[in-house]
């Protein structure tokens, strides 16, 4: 069977709809965002059923909702301004170190603005929902597949792609990953949903329940212009390209999550171990097994971590930008499978709760020092597993006068050997579909694995 195609049928950019003398000002980046130059863009989005009747009894139902998909952008940008902007680098070599300076330009007249893509596939929600595999046609309803962080010089920011199913709608939301981690990606989708719900109410003079907090932060004695110790960008950017993966969601259900964490904490005698640091203690150690790695090869779990509430006075929660950092419990293979599943998750919570602030002030010395760069090639380790995104955020929320979505799903981006991403489940009530990629001969050791698989659940 032929894969797929997505049809464009349209594209424009969307810019605020007001704007000030603030909004023409550079936006400085802080270290969290500067280490992102060469990572991908965040890529998430959700998939809703086509109202009844839309196609036959309404034939300008798409016509009308993506006016107001656009007219609302434009209003959530005023928010949200430096994602209607463009990165830009100042250099000096003249003077002595050279200067190299990368901002993000948010002035109205250089840049035009965030993009908006309409898109059309001859396609079902069924054809999205039904494979055991996620097929990879998903990825063509992202736009900016596979660029990274600083292509957003020349590249938008932000883009936003609406595909049109046949009986079904995906909107796709693609964000420059040096301008947001996953608590800003969803404020910002939350809050776009939030004034197109507004405006669909007749309200006027819309205000957000969550407005972001624009203003970097910075260590004390540093910043806002930070000058890194470059002169071209290839001294600082690669692209990697993923090897042959299958990708599968996996469907845990409140009940089973509580038993697995019921089931951590009597092996380890304690009761501090959290429902995710078991179910990242079973992935960790179905997938290691799945790897039949030998057992002096080392191996980590890494979880993606919130810096805001670890430093200390904390940042505010709705602080816009990077705040993010990974922990990571390590150990052999043989090690991870001759203990327990608590012993596992053990080690997991004490490299988040050892996380402080001493930890967070650290590893901002180390950059200011290094300015590394992440380089996902050597970020992640194919003998190891990385549980990025959180459940906790309300990624249901975004609805769009569609009802709640259907299933989430991501682009291309970041899926190595080893990623999970953590979604929450769509029934909520702490249930969690983790998004796992993992290459053939390994994810079918892991549907192998009767440990594994007796906590999935069957997804409503």
């Amino acid at each position: 069977m032929a894969t797929p195609t997505v049809r464009l049928i349209s594209e424009c950019f969307i810019k605020p709809k007001f704007t000030s003398e603030e909004t023409k000002e550079p936006c400085y980046l802080a270290p969290w965002d500067l280490a992102m130059l060469s990572a991908n863009y965040i890529q998430k989005g959700l998939l809703y059923r086509k109202p009844h009747g839309a196609n036959a009894d309404d034939p300008n139902f798409m016509a009308t909702f993506l006016d107001r998909l656009k007219d609302s952008l434009a209003l959530t940008l005023d928010h949200f301004y430096p994602l209607s902007g463009r990165l830009a680098t100042k250099k000096e070599d003249s003077t002595s170190p050279p200067s190299y300076v990368i901002f993000v330009d948010c002035n109205n007249n250089s840049s035009p603005g965030a993009k908006f893509i309409h898109a059309a596939a001859d396609m079902t929600v069924s054809d999205i929902l039904s494979p055991i595999y996620v097929p990879p046609v998903v990825y063509s309803f992202f736009d900016h597949d596979k660029v990274i962080n600083h292509d957003g010089h020349t590249l938008s920011l932000l883009s936003i792609q609406v595909t049109e199913l046949v009986d079904g709608i995906f909107v796709g939301c693609s964000i420059n990953h040096i301008m947001v981690d996953g608590t800003s990606f969803w404020n910002f989708f939350n809050s776009w949903s939030e004034v197109f719900m507004a405006q669909l109410q007749g309200k006027n003079n819309i205000s957000l329940s969550r407005p972001p907090v624009l203003n970097r932060w910075f260590p004390d004695g540093y910043g806002p212009i930070i000058n890194l110790p470059f002169t071209h960008h290839d001294q600082f950017i690669s692209r990697f390209e993923a090897p042959l993966l299958k990708e599968r969601i996996f469907h845990f259900s409140s009940e089973s999550i509580a038993k697995l964490k019921a089931r951590a904490n009597a092996e380890c005698n304690s009761n501090k171990i959290s429902s995710f640091q078991a179910l990242s203690a079973l992935l960790w150690r179905s997938i290691t097994r799945a790897r039949s790695l030998p057992d002096e090869q080392e191996t980590s779990c890494r979880l993606a971590i919130n810096d805001r509430t670890r430093l200390d006075p904390p940042l505010p929660e709705n602080y816009f930008g990077n705040s993010v950092q990974t922990v990571r419990g390590v150990t052999t293979a043989g090690e991870l499978l001759e203990h327990d599943l608590g012993w596992a998750a053990w080690l997991l919570h004490q490299a988040v709760v050892g996380h402080t602030d001493n930890d967070v002030r650290g590893w901002l010395d180390s950059w200011f020092e290094t300015h590394f760069i992440y380089q996902l090639g050597q970020f992640f380790d194919p003998n190891s597993i990385m549980m990025g995104s959180s459940p906790r955020f309300n990624k249901y929320g975004v609805e769009f006068g569609l009802g709640k979505g259907l299933a989430l799903r991501s682009g291309y981006a970041h899926k190595l050997d080893g990623t999970v991403s953590c979604y929450p489940g769509r029934e909520g009530g702490g249930s969690v579909d983790l998004e796992v990629c993992l290459p053939p001969n390994s994810m079918s050791a892991l549907e192998s694995n009767l440990e594994f698989m007796e906590a999935v659940s069957f997804s409503p």
